[in-house]
C-alpha cells in the first residue's frame, strides 16, 4: 500500500485533499546532486542508463524536493538499441545509421523487453525497494512518432526533422509500417514496466508540437490508442503531447490523464472534458527558469485553482530546463503542497459515482 498514493488517485480523476506534483525531468541536469553523480561515474550516458544501481540512485534524488512520485531514470531511446538501433550521446542522441529505407525498416528486430532489457525492471525494483511504499514510482515511454522522428533523422529532431517529413509525405505506407512496428514494442516494454511494479505509466509524443492536427489525427493519435488498448490494466496512464493544442483530439486517445501543453487553458479543457479524462500540468518550464519567486507562486496558485483538486496533477508544460535554479524548482513544489483551495468538486467520471459517495 502506498503511503501516499496522491498522483494515482488524481490520475484516477479522484478528487485529493491537496493537487499533487511531480516534474518531467525532476532527476536531471538542473540538480547538482545529479551532476556529481555522472562526473564521478565518468561513463556515456548510454551506459549510465543501463547502470541498475546508479539509475536508481539518481532516479531518487528527486524525493528531497517533496514530489509525490518519482519517475525512474531512463531515456526514451532506450528500447530502440534491441531492435537494432542503438543511440549513443555525445553529447546528444546519435544513431550511426538513420532508418530511411524499407530495408532499414525491415531490419529492424522484434525482442523479448524482459531478456534485453533487464536493467530496466532491475532499476525499477531497486526504487521500489528503496521508496518502501513512500511515493508512487512512475514508469514511461516515448511514443512511436516520437521515436521514428529521431530514428530517421539519427539525431534529436529538432524543429525541422526535413528527412522524417519527407517520408511521411512521400512514403505514408513505409511510415505507418514504421509506427505500427514501434508501437508494438512500447506496447511490450510498458507492460514489462507494469509487471516490475509501476504505479502509473506516461507515454512521451515529445515531438507533438511539430506536427499540425491533421498530422497529429492520422500519424500519432492512432498509435496513442493502439498502445492505451493493449495496457488495459489497473495502472493509470498519462499521455503527454508536447504543445499539441488541440485537447479535444487528445482525450481520444483512451489515456487515463493528459498532460496539457501550455497553449491549453486548464479550467476550459476541465469544463469541456473532465466527465472523460484527469489532467496534468502546465505551469510554464521556461517561468520555473527565469523567476521570480513571486510569479512561479502565483503561476503554481491559479494551475491549482483551475485544476480544483479534483483529477489534476501540477506538472510543467515540458521538462525542467537544464539551467532552472534548483530553489525555483523547490518554490514550485512547496506553493503546490501547501495551496489548498475551498471546495473542490467532486470525483470526476461516473456522475452516478458522485452521488453514491455523496449518499453514503
Amino acid at each position: 500500500m502506498l503511503k501516499n498514493d496522491l498522483v494515482v488517485r488524481a490520475a484516477r480523476g479522484e478528487r485529493t485533499e491537496r493537487t499533487p506534483v511531480w516534474l518531467m525531468r525532476q532527476a536531471g541536469r538542473f540538480d547538482p546532486a545529479y551532476r556529481a553523480i555522472r562526473e564521478q561515474a565518468d561513463m556515456p550516458l548510454e551506459s549510465l542508463f543501463c547502470h541498475a544501481e546508479l539509475a536508481a540512485e539518481i532516479s531518487l534524488l528527486p524525493k528531497k524536493f517533496g514530489v509525490d512520485a518519482i519517475i525512474f531514470f531512463q531515456d526514451i531511446l532506450t528500447p530502440l538499441a534491441p531492435m537494432g538501433a542503438r543511440f549513443v550521446f555525445r553529447p546528444g542522441p546519435v544513431l550511426e545509421t538513420p532508418i530511411r529505407t524499407t530495408r532499414d525498416v525491415q531490419a529492424l528486430r522484434s525482442f523479448d523487453p524482459v531478456a534485453e532489457l533487464g536493467f530496466v525492471p532491475d532499476t525499477l525494483r531497486r526504487v521500489r525497494a528503496a521508496l518502501a511504499g513512500d511515493l508512487p514510482l512512475l514508469g514511461f515511454a516515448g511514443a512511436p512518432l516520437t521515436l521514428a522522428f529521431f530514428l530517421i533523422e539519427g539525431r534529436s529532431p529538432g524543429e525541422c526533422p526535413e528527412h522524417a517529413f519527407a517520408m511521411m509525405r512521400s512514403e505514408p505506407a513505409l511510415f505507418r509500417r514504421l509506427l505500427d512496428r514501434l508501437a508494438d514494442m512500447t506496447a511490450d516494454y510498458l507492460l514489462m514496466q507494469i509487471e516490475a511494479g509501476v504505479d502509473a505509466v506516461q507515454l512521451f509524443e515529445s515531438c507533438a508540437d511539430l506536427l499540425t492536427p491533421e498530422q497529429y489525427r492520422e500519424f500519432a493519435l492512432p498509435y496513442h490508442v493502439k498502445i492505451f488498448s493493449a495496457l488495459s490494466t489497473d495502472v493509470p496512464t498519462i499521455l503527454f503531447a508536447k504543445e499539441q493544442p488541440m485537447s479535444e483530439l487528445l482525450v481520444g486517445c483512451g489515456a487515463d490523464m493528459i498532460s496539457l501543453g501550455g497553449r491549453v487553458d486548464l479550467a476550459d479543457a476541465k469544463r469541456r472534458f473532465e466527465h472523460r479524462v484527469a489532467f496534468q500540468g502546465n505551469v510554464d518550464n521556461r517561468l520555473l527558469v527565469e523567476g521570480p519567486i513571486d510569479e512561479i507562486q502565483r503561476a503554481v496558485r491559479a494551475c491549482i485553482e483551475a485544476g480544483g483538486h479534483t483529477g489534476h496533477i501540477l506538472n510543467l508544460n515540458h521538462g525542467l530546463l537544464a539551467n532552472t535554479p534548483v530553489e525555483h524548482v523547490q518554490c514550485l513544489v512547496d506553493t503546490c503542497r501547501t495551496t489548498i483551495i475551498g471546495s473542490p468538486s467532486a470525483r470526476v467520471g461516473d456522475p452516478s459515482r458522485d452521488r453514491e459517495g455523496a449518499e453514503a
